[in-house]
């Protein structure tokens, strides 16, 4: 990338309404902030002439760098910040205690990570347009993940690229062997791709095919999979906004509607059924998106919450399916004996347990901080049934 000095710009504070500003000359200018971070509270515009090692700095603590150069030097800009922070340090640092230290270093490293990308920002007309050389139409994109435009925004790159990237999975959708179709992800929704929980529920011998609760759905793939197994209705709850109009667009895709209702609520809908599953967010902890909300649980409280309230929503000689990998377990983040202690709690008992060893690539890098952990992971399908 061409280097000069830095373009004159200026900074100013952003408030806490969701705007972020910045000075343009003698002019103040105020945009909506579109990314899911909090916006930065000081903005620089810079443009092609930028040295990547200055922009790393100014990222680094914390100062947005509004971007009026070429768009694909914007990205080539962004890759450069992300090979200085991936850089190994001069002295290493002396290795985790354990592996919740672990963990925890990993966890603090992404984040400072994330943060430190998103400081590059673009900004989007009231239609979404990006008016910088050689940038791509991205309304299409911007209108599925935002919504209809009202006004001009900035949007952070990082983020941007991501939400580009999610509009072409989900325009190609994700193929799911058991399901024998594509699943279709929207942004903020995790996608399906650690096929084996999906594999579990395909083999699992139902209790009954009358009606089956999907606690959770996300996608709506497992309730979609309960479907085509013979399960004559099936009712997936969900909270999140994004989530509910991406399982309804795929039950829509697959035919479904008929047989599967897609209904708002938290953990369970009214009534009983004698089969409910759920395949809640595997690792406690905060998360810093909503697509890692598919990921992280705070307290567990989903995984606690489906526990405590499966025995009353259970119909006699009902089961309820718990698809849960012990990653948390190796991590040092939840033990063996905490898990079977609430199911314990909840008047519940384990019928059976099947398992399944992840395919993922990242189970067999030994180069991964958390090599150990996913080594030995498992991804199991606990079979509860309530206590007689």
């Amino acid at each position: 990338m061409p280097s000069a000095p830095t373009p004159a710009g200026a900074f100013s504070d952003s408030d806490s309404h969701g705007t972020v500003s910045w000075t343009d000359g003698e002019a103040i200018e105020r945009r909506l902030w579109r990314a899911q971070a909090a916006p930065p509270r000081r903005v620089e515009i810079v443009d092609d002439r930028v040295k990547a090692d200055h922009a790393f700095r100014l990222a680094s603590e914390g100062v947005g760098l509004l971007w009026r150069g070429d768009y694909q030097n914007a990205r080539q800009l962004l890759q450069a910040l992300a090979r200085r922070i991936d850089q190994k340090p001069r002295k290493p640092k002396a290795p985790p205690a354990t592996l919740r230290d672990a963990f925890n270093a990993y966890r603090q490293a992404q984040a400072q990570r994330a943060r430190t990308l998103g400081m590059v920002l673009i900004e989007l007309d009231e239609a979404y347009r990006i008016a910088l050389r050689r940038a791509p139409d991205v309304a299409e994109a911007c209108l599925q993940t935002y919504g209809p435009a009202t006004e001009p925004s900035i949007v952070s790159l990082r983020e941007l690229l991501g939400l580009i990237g999610a509009y072409e999975w989900r325009k190609a959708g994700v193929e799911i062997a058991p399901l024998g179709a594509r699943i279709h992800p929207h942004h903020g929704v995790f996608s399906p791709v650690r096929g084996e929980y999906i594999d579990l529920v395909a083999n699992a011998p139902l209790p009954a095919d009358t009606l089956a609760f999907d606690i959770g759905t996300g996608t709506g793939v497992l309730a979609a999979l309960l479907a085509k197994r013979g399960v004559a209705r099936v009712v997936a709850t969900e909270i999140a906004p994004r989530a509910l109009a991406c399982a309804r667009d795929n039950v829509a895709r697959l035919g479904l509607t008929e047989r599967v209702d897609v209904v708002e609520t938290d953990l369970f809908p009214d009534g009983q059924a004698p089969l409910i599953v759920c395949n809640p967010p595997w690792l406690p902890g905060r998360p810093s998106s909503p697509l890692e909300s598919a990921i992280y649980d705070p307290d567990s409280r989903m995984l606690k919450g489906f526990l405590a309230g499966l025995a009353a929503h259970l119909a006699p000689q009902g089961e309820g399916w718990l698809i849960l990998s012990d990653f948390a377990e190796h991590l040092g983040l939840r033990t063996r004996a905490e898990l079977l202690a609430w199911v314990d709690a909840a008047g519940l008992r384990v019928l059976a347990r099947s398992q399944i060893r992840p395919r993922h690539p990242r189970a067999s890098d030994r180069n991964d901080p958390l090599h150990a952990a996913r080594r030995d992971e498992m991804t199991s399908l606990w079979r509860l049934a309530a206590k007689v």
